[in-house]
């Protein structure tokens, strides 16, 4: 008898939807014309964190809604990040898609390609069972379903009561379970949502539907506006720790099944998402960056973080990636990351203030929030002003050069000493700012070239890396590998249009025989006008752009040459064309304008010297 009392005690009780005629809008708290109000009313629950606290990704999906979207390349090397990030225990553990095009498709079918276990590749949809057969068409196992749970939704947007929408949600969630695919209920605009009156009575449903199917479920509670708060007694539905407890206290949830998605309207999205863990619940959802929609979700990189604090271990993440992922948006995205933004911007561990800087130099644990060398992979800095002396531009130019032993520079190096003048001489002509790295560099570059690698070798390697990624991508499309030229050559106009530095391409079959004609940018046709030598059907199987692909199977560069039609100083990149079996059928060349990707280059610096 005593335990089926104590068993009866722990059982949540049943909560019923309580339909309206009219939205629950809560104008006490949100009047629209005011600034929403936070209402303190007590009775905070006690932290109880999951067992183990994960993260999920959402940054192909909320994360594209706020920025031009991704190509299926730069998904591809995002994902790996995520993998990195994540480590081999899956910390960050899923990462979301849409499915609605066909390149969101072969984005998912590319990451999944990789074969990696982590994080696990899931969809998200709309309510509907034509989006869910998009699920299922892509072999998911989990997918979100936007299930919004507000009343400004239901009855301002989809125009329904609250049983209607709760009806036609179940429909969906039921089909899914049908299909033996997880759902994962968005909650969306849950901190502005009736918690008893619709929340937990909706998710006790979904729950009894779950059971019935012997499969599981996901509840994700989405702050869709930032109206989230953390304080001590706040009422819901804008308490983020009540809101959790209910769910898991009064719906009967695990915390394994629950996650967090928040966003950043009112700075609070990081903060809430860090208490909803604590508070219990298993997961929180970000995105690299913190893109999302108008403000933002939670940047993923600092719930990693946030993790390796809680817990007290890095569980294996490579933390180092946050590093080489902010690279890669600058480098290859051309995103341009505020400089003070936390572990990624490019100033987040300089040292500004002179006696700052002293600090720093004596022992660098003074003023830095942690070996942010070791674990981020980002050794931290100082500003240069009149006060940091010949020793301060020392250890600023070895750090920014990866200079140590014997390659170190020394402070009373000639060029270190006039690089000081030419510092103190600002200051005595009346300036009062810090020295910018920018400006450092110029200096350095001038008192010390031996230590840089000039800009023309820069740009030299900069152009044989990107011909030689741009044709891997180029070898492996379809169009390119059917060998058919009409295909190849509509492509290769796409091509020659897009991509400014290409001067022109060609292809040629395993014999060295031209296949089709060259496709020639608009500037540079009438230059090929008389080239008779480069005609559909000559034999070009003596130049070495095309032996190199056929002897080994591998891209080849060439070295830079003066083009004898154009004038220009060039270099030719060429790949092998392989067919379903690999058999190398042809072999792709083209020409790059060094000149104008030299171009490119300078425009981007001027860019981010304007930013």
């Amino acid at each position: 008898m005593t335990s089926l009392l104590l068993k009866a005690a722990r059982m949540p009780r049943r909560f019923e939807v309580i339909d309206r005629e009219d939205p629950e809008l809560f104008r006490d708290i949100f009047p629209y014309t005011e600034v929403p109000r936070i209402i303190l009313e007590g009775g905070e629950p006690s932290p109880a964190p999951a067992r183990e606290l994960l993260v999920t990704d959402t940054t192909f999906r909320d994360g594209q809604q706020a920025r031009p979207p991704y190509t299926v390349n730069q998904i591809v090397s995002l994902f790996k990040f995520l993998a990195r990030l994540g480590g081999p225990r899956g910390i960050v553990r899923k990462s979301e898609f849409f499915l609605y095009s066909e390149k969101d498709r072969q984005a998912v079918e590319a990451c999944r390609g990789l074969g990696l276990p982590f994080p696990v590749i899931t969809g998200w949809i709309r309510a509907t069972a034509k989006d869910l057969e998009l699920v299922k068409r892509m072999e998911l196992r989990e997918t979100g379903i936007l299930t919004s749970i507000s009343d400004y939704h239901i009855y301002l947007k989809l125009n329904q009561t609250r049983d209607q929408a709760v009806a036609d949600y179940l429909a969906l969630v039921q089909e899914a379970l049908s299909l033996g695919i997880t759902p994962r209920c968005h909650f969306e605009d849950v901190t502005r949502a009736d918690t008893y009156g619709l929340v937990v009575p909706f998710a006790q449903k979904l729950k009894r539907l779950a059971e019935e199917a012997g499969l599981g479920i996901v509840i994700r509670l989405c702050d869709t506006m930032g109206m989230g708060v953390t304080y001590p007694g706040a009422a819901l539905p804008r308490s983020v720790g009540k809101l959790v407890r209910a769910l898991i206290d009064e719906a009967g949830y695990a915390g394994e099944d629950l996650e967090w998605h928040g966003h950043n309207d009112f700075h609070k999205s990081f903060i809430n998402a860090s208490t909803a863990w604590l508070y219990g619940l298993g997961s929180v959802n970000g995105t690299l960056l913190g893109f999302g929609e108008r403000t933002g979700n939670t940047p993923l990189e600092a719930l990693l973080v946030e993790y390796a604090a809680l817990t007290g271990t890095t569980a294996e993440m490579d933390l180092t990636a946050i590093s080489d992922m902010a690279e890669y948006f600058e480098a290859e995205i051309h995103h341009h990351i505020p400089s003070y933004q936390p572990l990624v911007g490019r100033d987040f561990n300089v040292t500004a203030a002179g006696i700052h800087a002293d600090g720093l130099m004596k022992n660098e644990e003074i003023y830095n929030i942690f070996d942010t060398a070791a674990i981020l992979g980002r050794a931290p800095s100082i500003c240069i002003n009149d006060k940091s002396g010949a020793a301060g531009l020392t250890h600023w130019l070895n750090q920014r050069l990866g200079l140590t032993g014997d390659k170190a520079v020394d402070k009373r190096h000639p060029g270190i000493v006039k690089m000081y003048k030419a510092v103190c001489r600002e200051y005595e002509q009346g300036r009062s700012t810090n020295i910018s790295s920018r400006e450092l560099e110029s200096l350095a570059r001038h008192y010390l070239p031996q230590c840089f690698i000039s800009q023309f070798d820069r740009l030299k390697g900069k152009a044989r890396d990107l011909a030689q990624g741009l044709i891997v991508t180029m070898i492996e499309n379809p169009e390119i590998r059917s060998m058919e030229p009409a295909r190849q050559e509509a492509l290769m106009e796409k091509w020659v249009t897009d991509i400014p530095y290409i001067q022109f391409i060609y292809i040629t079959d395993a014999y060295g025989v031209k296949t089709t004609r060259s496709v020639v940018s608009l500037h540079d046709k009438t230059k090929f006008t008389n080239a008779t030598n480069y005609d559909v059907g000559s034999n070009l199987s003596d130049r070495i752009w095309y032996v190199g692909p056929m002897e080994d199977g591998k891209v080849h560069v060439t070295d830079f040459y003066t083009s004898r039609l154009t004038g220009a100083l060039c270099i030719t990149v060429s790949g092998p064309i392989r067919n379903r079996d690999d058999e190398i059928v042809g072999v792709l060349g083209l020409d790059i304008r060094f000149e104008d990707l030299a171009k490119m280059e300078s425009d981007e610096m001027e860019t981010e010297k304007d930013d």
